[in-house]
């Protein structure tokens, strides 16, 4: 099976269930307070909408895409449940043909939250589009799992070459300012999909620009 065959597969085993849940991821919800009003987001691999919908309720222009059309069906049902809007969009940002001058823009803030499903070279690329969608100025935040994940297997991939640490997203940023950048364990609980104690890393990295703008830490 390819990518959207395998999550639409596991996002439709969930029945009316959300696969993890339909809170937003903690790292995210946890930097409520360096998103502006107004501000463009936008949220990649964004399942089944839990991060998108929160951040369209703090008054953020929000895009979404992701990969599985049964994923988007429940999105747009938890938009719609919320009361927000969010630009959903069915797309395979990795797909050879696919190029970020889609998105006809740029965004002040692009997240990816749990987006380890390719190995290095597909890293490569896809964070080469993440920073290709940010503006200048803008910051990419992530949210992943480290090696010692494998220990726990509350979540995530099973191939350690899939994992983050610092040092693969300090040399994939290169020339970025790394705003913040930590490791950590925590108990989370996102879903049937995320449940446990958790190996985490989590990082906030900023576009050059001229001008810098003061950055609010958590």
């Amino acid at each position: 099976m390819n990518q959207e065959q395998i999550w639409s597969q596991r996002y439709g085993d969930a029945g009316d269930d959300y696969l993890f849940g339909t809170a937003p991821n903690r790292f995210l919800a946890q930097r409520q307070a360096c998103f502006e009003n107004g501000h463009s987001v936008l949220s990649v691999a964004d399942g089944e909408g839990r991060n998108s919908v929160w951040l369209a309720a703090q008054g953020l222009a929000v895009t979404a895409v992701e990969i599985s059309p049964v994923a988007l069906e429940k999105a747009r049902r938890l938009a719609n449940g919320r009361h927000v809007r969010v630009d959903f969009m069915l797309a395979d940002m990795l797909a050879a043909d696919w190029s970020p001058r889609a998105m006809h823009e740029a965004f002040d803030w692009v997240v990816g939250i749990f987006i380890q499903f390719v190995d290095p070279a597909g890293r490569s690329r896809q964070f080469d589009v993440l920073k290709q969608l940010a503006a200048p100025g803008g910051r990419v935040l992530l949210q992943g799992y480290t090696p010692k994940q494998l220990e726990y297997r509350t979540g995530g991939p099973s191939a350690v070459e899939n994992l983050y640490t610092e040092a693969i997203l300090r040399a994939e940023f290169a020339g970025w300012e790394i705003e913040e950048l930590v490791e950590y364990e925590d108990e989370i609980n996102e879903g049937s999909g995320h449940r446990g104690r958790s190996a985490l890393i989590g990082m906030i990295a900023r576009k050059p620009v001229q001008e810098s703008r003061a950055y609010c830490p958590a």
